[in-house]
């Protein structure tokens, strides 16, 4: 910033670094809770809401329901007739309407920002973060932490998380796209540590009969 005094420009300088430094500091407290907080918990089970709105011209609008199952990096979740499921090796993707399952080796490194990532700490390495204040949010006081991606050439370019300031939990989010997208992430209807059989998040196929299956593996 110019400046027509050195000193001034310099003080002013050190002031400004001194609050992003705070800021930031801030913004790791909070998602380091957040982290500290779902690495204690067996499961965690939630209903989310998911609203696309933007692309070519605005002309994009739709809003979907579903859920969600987490037991450690193990999730199975649900929505308008798809399912992802995902053991940490493999990941199960079905389209109930076409009757057709895809099976991935599990890379987590190529896996985009879903409901299952933002109840995690998928930020660690992947995001810068900075704290932009609170919010009132669906009767909740969040936290709201601005995020950028450290690798330019993901499709995301910005990323905002709610942490709900009472519990220390992710309570939605919104994701910008470079397409123009904007996908906004509502999560409600939180349950922690029930029990889960570990065969939940794996592919039934006795289950499924009739399901044409892709294995890409």
């Amino acid at each position: 910033m110019k400046k027509a005094l050195l000193i001034c420009g310099l003080a002013i300088g050190c002031l400004a670094n001194t609050a992003a430094a705070q800021t930031d500091a801030k913004a790791k407290g909070i998602l380091e809770n957040v982290s500290k907080k779902v690495n204690t918990l067996k499961t965690i089970k939630a209903n989310f809401t998911l609203k696309i709105t933007g692309g070519k011209g605005g002309k994009v609008s739709d809003t979907k329901k579903g859920n969600i199952s987490l037991k450690g990096q193990k999730y199975h979740f649900m929505i308008s007739g798809q399912e992802v499921i995902c053991d940490t090796k493999t990941i199960w993707n079905y389209n109930a309407d076409a009757k057709e399952v895809t099976i991935n080796n599990f890379n987590p490194n190529e896996q985009n920002i879903s409901p299952a990532k933002l109840l995690t700490n998928f930020y660690e390495k992947e995001y810068k973060y900075k704290y932009t204040g609170e919010r009132k949010e669906g009767g909740k006081t969040c936290d709201v932490i601005e995020l950028t991606p450290i690798d330019a050439s993901k499709q995301t370019s910005k990323i905002e998380l709610l942490i709900d300031k009472a519990n220390s939990m992710i309570a939605g989010g919104t994701m910008w796209s470079k397409n123009g997208n904007k996908t906004q992430y509502e999560i409600s209807n939180v349950v922690t540590n029930t029990n889960i059989p570990d065969t939940y998040f794996t592919w039934d196929a006795k289950a499924h009969k009739g399901v044409e299956v892709n294995d890409m593996r």
